[in-house]
């Protein structure tokens, strides 16, 4: 097989053998399935360049170099034509986007096949075999002979140019690897898990090639940070109609994060109808059964027939929300019941509507937490749960779906209390745990073992400052304190995974006295421990003459650690269980205000508070003049 980064650069020659040039790309037409090369591009004299037909006047490729047919001076040359790309300037190491991986990839190299005097191009190799060849053939033979030793082979990853379509010739080229399906085939939500993974420019102009309905609906499925980027940059009539398009629940949550003179704007651009919709979910708390329901439902009275409901169903838009159930209302348009689709279709066309509807239903208020819709729709098996007001009106619905996305939400929350939002992040974009690489572990073990980076960082420190004598006892047992500080404010988080809001959690004078409580009962343990190890070492130092005095030289430097640095640790450990309340209420007030929370930074703040006790306390013992340096 021949690739295009083998080609070039190599020399083309005329008929006559003579230099005209050096390859610097090549032409495809991209109507055909594995398209021809068309046209050769080469830099001749003084780097001129020169494009010439392929079917014209190359006559050969062979031996890593072009032949033409032709003499030099008889070549007639040619332009780019609006139907060809060329592989080098328009292909390779641009960004296309796998479809069945559902992830943007690099071209790295391109796989071409020779038939005769002609090439074909087969498609777009992606892997770390493309990023080596390129770099230089060498360097590629070695790693495949080096994974051959641990019985790994390097294997190609090659997306097939017949799995790929050229979106537009301007972007310079984004390329879509079409796998049996056209993007406009796919589901919102896997084209959203592509466009976040574009660069703002590139995302614009795929959004661009997808019709009102999808791009309404991809839009929707789209994180936080990437709505509110796309809709900067989308003009006001295009964000009022994009807008228009969604469910209503979803436009209004988009238009609740936005500034509110830009969110009044795109509501009077709307049709009446569509901004009626909205506004009327405007007016409810965040994460409240209101400010997730949907107005679209469907109702009848309850002297409606099963022929009359069928009616009504089929009159309903193709763009209208889900119907898992038709709900009856009385006069006043209070909820009386619910019917399911099941039992509409085997009942007779004359029975009413009361008659087959159930009417102990399951409810909810407009203010009720939306975790707690989200759990009652979980375990009752319920697809839409009704929202009614004070006096039993029917205000909207909760679907699965949405019950469904504040579920992941507040999963998601959880993750990132505890550190693994990264995690999270990399499974809704699907991305392989193989294709972690050593930045990722080190970042990992960075956090897991933070309190050792700590530890080792500071006894760097210490010792090439010239006062390891001075603070070797509390280098000795700092560990003890590290590792005190990450179990408190692993504690702490669970205490607020644990209690979700703040009304169901513990005051905060109670999450106190508690750590109190428990700091007394491990410092005193701690202390205990110290005293019988400091008896059990005697007190007593014999005379210099003594025949004892070599080995209580040592025995004495050992009770001078322990006094100076292990019960400076205990008093530290104390501190740091006592005081860990401090991160409970820090993380909870972030959490309030949808701050983002790092566990890495509280442990890292509550190692730092429990170190400089330790080292203060340890300090003012020796220049005290309770204890002296250790010698």
């Amino acid at each position: 097989m021949l690739y295009l980064s083998q080609m070039l650069g190599k020399p083309v020659l005329d008929s006559q053998g003579e230099e005209v040039g050096r390859i610097s790309d090549l032409a495809i037409q991209t109507g055909e399935v594995f398209p021809r090369i068309t046209s050769l591009a080469f830099l001749g004299p003084s780097k001129t360049p020169f494009m010439v037909s392929w079917r014209k006047y190359v006559e050969s490729y062979e031996d890593g170099r072009i032949l033409l047919n032709k003499p030099g001076m008889d070549v007639r040359f040619s332009y780019l034509q609006p139907d060809e790309i060329l592989l080098a300037r328009d292909l390779l190491n641009k960004q296309i986007v796998d479809t069945q991986g559902l992830k943007v990839v690099r071209v790295n190299d391109l796989k071409l096949s020779t038939s005769g005097r002609q090439l074909r191009l087969l498609g777009a190799e992606v892997g770390i075999r493309g990023i080596l060849r390129g770099l230089s053939p060498a360097l590629e033979r070695v790693a495949l002979s080096f994974t051959k030793v641990f019985g790994h082979g390097l294997e190609e990853n090659i997306i097939a140019w017949n799995y790929m379509e050229l979106v537009d010739r301007d972007l310079s080229n984004v390329k879509l690897s079409m796998t049996h399906k056209r993007l406009s085939e796919l589901h919102p939500a896997d084209v959203a898990d592509i466009l976040e993974q574009l660069d703002p420019k590139q995302r614009g102009l795929v959004f661009d090639h997808l019709d009102k309905q999808q791009a309404a609906e991809t839009f929707s499925e789209l994180q936080d940070e990437y709505q509110a980027d796309m809709i900067d940059d989308l003009t006001e009539h295009e964000a009022s109609e994009l807008l228009a398009q969604m469910d209503p629940d979803d436009a209004a949550d988009i238009l609740g994060d936005l500034p509110y003179e830009k969110a009044e704007k795109l509501l009077w651009l709307m049709g009446v109808q569509d901004q009626r919709r909205i506004r009327s979910l405007l007016g409810y708390k965040e994460k409240t059964a209101g400010g997730i329901m949907t107005p679209e439902f469907v109702a009848v009275g309850e002297d409606a027939t099963v022929g009359e409901t069928i009616e009504r169903l089929r009159s309903l838009d193709e763009d209208f929300e889900s119907v898992h159930y038709v709900y009856t209302l009385d006069g006043q348009a209070r909820l009386t019941g619910a019917l399911s689709l099941r039992s509409l279709v085997l009942a007779a066309g004359d029975t009413k509507a009361r008659e087959l509807a159930t009417h102990d239903l399951i409810t909810v208020a407009p203010d009720d937490d939306q975790e707690d819709v989200a759990d009652a729709i979980s375990k009752y098996d319920l697809l839409a749960m009704p929202v009614v007001d004070e006096n039993g009106v029917l205000l909207g619905i909760v679907t699965v779906d949405d019950a469904l996305d504040v579920l992941e939400e507040e999963h998601s929350e959880d993750l990132q209390i505890v550190g693994a939002g990264s995690l999270a992040r990399a499974g809704r974009t699907g991305r392989d745990s193989e294709r972690q690489g050593l930045g990722d572990l080190l970042v990992w073990l960075l956090r897991k073992e933070l309190w050792f980076v700590v530890w080792a960082v500071l006894a760097f420190l210490v010792t090439m400052s010239g006062n390891l004598e001075l603070l070797a006892p509390s280098l000795v047992f700092m560990p003890f304190v590290l590792l005190i500080a990450t179990d408190v404010v692993a504690f702490a988080v669970n205490d607020l995974i644990e209690y979700g809001s703040a009304d169901d959690a513990p005051a905060i004078g109670r999450l106190f006295g508690r750590n109190v409580a428990a700091s007394i009962l491990t410092a005193g343990a701690a202390a205990l421990l110290g005293l019988l190890l400091f008896a059990s070492m005697g007190s007593d130092v014999p005379p210099a003459d003594s025949p004892m005095a070599s080995e209580s030289s040592t025995l004495y430097p050992l009770q001078a650690m322990l006094l100076e640095g292990f019960f400076p640790a205990v008093v530290a450990c104390f501190a740091v269980i006592a005081l860990s309340v401090l991160v409970t209420v820090v993380a909870r007030r972030r959490l309030d205000h949808d701050r983002p929370l790092s566990v890495t930074s509280l442990s890292l703040f509550m190692m730092l508070f429990g170190l400089v006790v330790q080292m203060g306390l340890q300090v003012a013992l020796v220049y005290g003049g309770t204890v002296g340096p250790v010698a």
